[in-house]
């Protein structure tokens, strides 16, 4: 399958009828023509030609073969009809000539409304209802009563409407289109100590490349020589520079932003965090909501309703209370233009493509507008503890000492340790300002801790198994004791008589969770609940500190599945986890939200991916969802009321033809416009 750009298509409708044309030609069965993206989606085997054929009968062409894009006439047709609605306005009342004004009247008609005439007539031979053929047989309708001036009117304004569903898409389109040129084009490889400029697609893992100040990083990798600060807000949303150095793993498409990187490759383009989300926001363009297939099917209906409408309103009063017949007859074709659905089905997507590329800026990858949509009915968010809403990395939370040289005995045994409480305790140390000595003789006690010589003394370092019979004043079993009540996991460093001091740890609550969940509650999220397989003691602990609503502790896997399910009987619920071990929760929820920073299980499991691989955006992701939802439903409110107050003027018989199409206009122009400002969102 090949894909190819295309321009011209505004008209939602329009795709589909082009896509189910372009399926039945020989090898069209999988052919995808997608609205949102403006692109074509074609087995390179068809025949181009019939593709073109039918692409020419809604005004669409080919630009990714090369194919000139040409003037755009749509706009040339609206000049034209607009100077010659002039002129037959001037010749009507100045030079009092009926028959030149009624020519400059249908020059103006021709102009605007000639492409929606051809395709109303080749509708109307296939019995096919739609905006086209709606509107096709209200302009013969009009000048068949003999109001020139009505059709041309009519005919400017459709056109009007038409440019401003196309600009509405095209802002929306561009806007997702600069997200997606963050791909870099080309790498430097360094081979044999020369460099050479490739394409990155022929990269391949292992190759080292040279990354100079300014330029791209080309793919995933890690830095094996050099030390700079990284742009990555390509893969988090974050413009925060990240330092880097020997050792450190950089992301495809992230900026080197001074001095020199070399990068060895780890992972070709395609198989790179950056290629995998742009992929999957290009496809979450595409995904149809629950909301955009509802108003589908119901423009299905709805044409042809209107028509049987607009045939009742001709007829029956002339019929049944003997009204005149031009009168009603000019009524009923007022109701087919109240009737074209042009804002209706614009109500939807241009929400949803801006509130995916918002989002996909702030590092909030959604897979599609599903997503986005249930997001914003979300209710009740769940969140596993251990690298969520903390860090997952042991931190010394308290400490007491008992003996000057307690630090200094610690540091010397732990330094050396790569043990995640060793490492702990090393920080605190070095924050301590603790000296430097060696520790001799260390051996590890399996289940216990460590033994070591300082200074020809003996030390122990570990749990209360790893002391033996050392003394245990009233005042450290206090301290012990107060420790582990709060939920920490104590390290004791002793010599072979007394208590030096103890050390209180625990995993590290993450900097923004407790005001996160704060700001979460303030959106509209009901309830907040913790998930963990801790002990239920440090869950409490953890709960307290964050403000989650309610918390659950020492849960299996599967229990949390079990929670999930028990949660979504009170509403939407939503899961935030790490996308490996939470894997049948995520799956479980209303929603799935991965912990990732590109990591490919966390893009590959959730429906919604958190890429700063922390909670900080959330809350916006929260509100970008919900406003889109609210203006989808302002939209679809506002299309339908302005149709059904124009509709009501044919009652008292009021309405007219340029009332008509003014009602579907400035529904039009307002969808448009409401929709856009979701782009704006976080813009000062």
């Amino acid at each position: 399958m090949k894909e190819h750009k295309i321009t011209g298509l505004s008209c939602g409708h329009c795709a589909l009828k082009l896509e189910e044309q372009i399926q039945q030609l020989p090898g069209g069965e999988r052919a995808k023509v997608q609205f949102n993206s403006s692109k074509i989606v074609l087995d390179e085997q068809m025949d181009m030609d019939s593709v073109r054929s039918i692409l020419s009968t809604e005004n669409v062409r080919l630009e990714s073969d090369g194919e000139p894009t040409g003037p755009n006439w749509l706009m040339i047709g609206l000049y034209v009809s607009v100077a010659s609605f002039i002129a037959a306005l001037f010749t009507e009342r100045m030079l009092n000539s009926t028959y030149v004004s009624i020519a400059f009247y249908a020059v103006a008609t021709i102009a605007s409304g000639y492409s929606t005439f051809l395709k109303g007539l080749r509708n109307l031979t296939k019995l096919k209802f739609d905006i086209n053929t709606l509107m096709t047989v209200a302009l013969v309708g009009a000048v068949a009563i003999g109001e020139w001036k009505e059709a041309a009117l009519v005919a400017i304004l459709f056109g009007i409407n038409e440019l401003l569903e196309s600009y509405g898409m095209e802002k929306a389109r561009r806007s997702m289109e600069s997200l997606l040129k963050v791909a870099p084009k080309e790498a430097l490889l360094l081979r044999d100590g020369t460099t050479e400029v490739i394409s990155i697609e022929e990269l391949a893992e292992d190759d080292v490349v040279l990354v100079k100040t300014g330029q791209k990083i080309p793919s995933d990798g890690v830095v094996v020589y050099g030390k700079s600060s990284v742009n990555e807000a390509a893969i988090t949303g974050e413009s925060l520079p990240v330092e880097k150095e020997d050792g450190e793993t950089v992301f495809g498409g992230s900026i080197n932003n001074e001095g020199v990187l070399h990068v060895k490759i780890t992972k070709t383009y395609n198989q790179s965090a950056l290629s995998k989300i742009l992929a999957l926001v290009q496809e979450a363009q595409e995904s149809k909501t629950p909301t955009e297939l509802f108003i589908n099917r119901f423009a299905n209906y709805y044409t042809p309703i209107i028509m049987i409408v607009s045939a009742l309103v001709m007829f029956v009063p002339p019929l049944l209370f003997n009204g005149p017949w031009g009168e009603w007859f000019y009524q009923g074709l007022a109701v087919l233009i109240v009737g074209c659905p042009c804002a209706l089905i614009l109500s939807s997507p241009i929400a949803i493509l801006s509130g995916i590329t918002v989002n996909a800026r702030n590092g909030i990858l959604i897979k599609g507008g599903a997503y986005l949509e249930q997001l914003g009915k979300i209710e009740v968010i769940a969140f596993d503890k251990t690298g969520t809403l903390t860090l997952g990395e042991p931190h010394v939370v308290a400490d007491q000492a008992f003996h000057p040289d307690f630090y200094r005995i610690a540091y010397a045994i732990e330094k050396s340790s790569s043990h995640p409480l060793a490492k702990a305790v090393v920080a605190r140390c070095r924050e301590m300002g603790t000296e430097e000595i060696e520790a001799d003789e260390i051996t590890t006690v399996s289940g216990q801790g460590i033994t070591a010589a300082v200074d020809q003394k003996v030390f122990r370092l570990g749990n209360e198994k790893i002391i033996g019979n050392t003394h245990i004043s009233e005042d450290v079993k206090g301290v012990i004791d107060r420790f582990k009540e709060e939920g920490n996991t104590i390290v004791l460093v002793a010599s072979e008589t007394e208590i030096l001091g103890v050390f209180a740890i625990a995993d590290e609550i993450r900097k923004e969770s407790t005001d996160i969940i704060s700001m979460l509650h303030k959106k509209g999220i009901r309830e907040t609940v913790m998930l963990t397989g801790d002990h239920p003691t440090v869950a409490e602990k953890v709960a307290k500190m964050t403000g989650v609503s309610s918390f659950f502790g020492g849960l299996l896997p599967e229990d949390k599945v079990n929670q999930v399910k028990s949660l979504k009987r009170h509403g939407k619920v939503a899961m935030i986890g790490d996308g490996i071990n939470d894997a049948p929760a995520l799956a479980t929820a209303d929603l799935g939200i991965a912990m990732g920073k590109g990591t490919d299980s966390a893009i590959e499991t959730a429906d919604i991916v958190l890429m700063q691989d922390h909670l900080g955006k959330l809350p916006d992701a929260v509100q970008v969802s919900r406003k889109v939802n609210r203006i989808i439903k302002w939209n679809i409110g506002l299309s339908l009321g302005l149709k059904l107050l124009a509709l009501l003027l044919t009652i008292p018989g009021w309405l007219t033809l340029w009332i008509a199409i003014l009602s579907d206009m400035g529904a039009t122009i307002l969808v448009t416009l409401i929709s856009l400002t979701v782009l704006l969102h976080n813009r000062k």
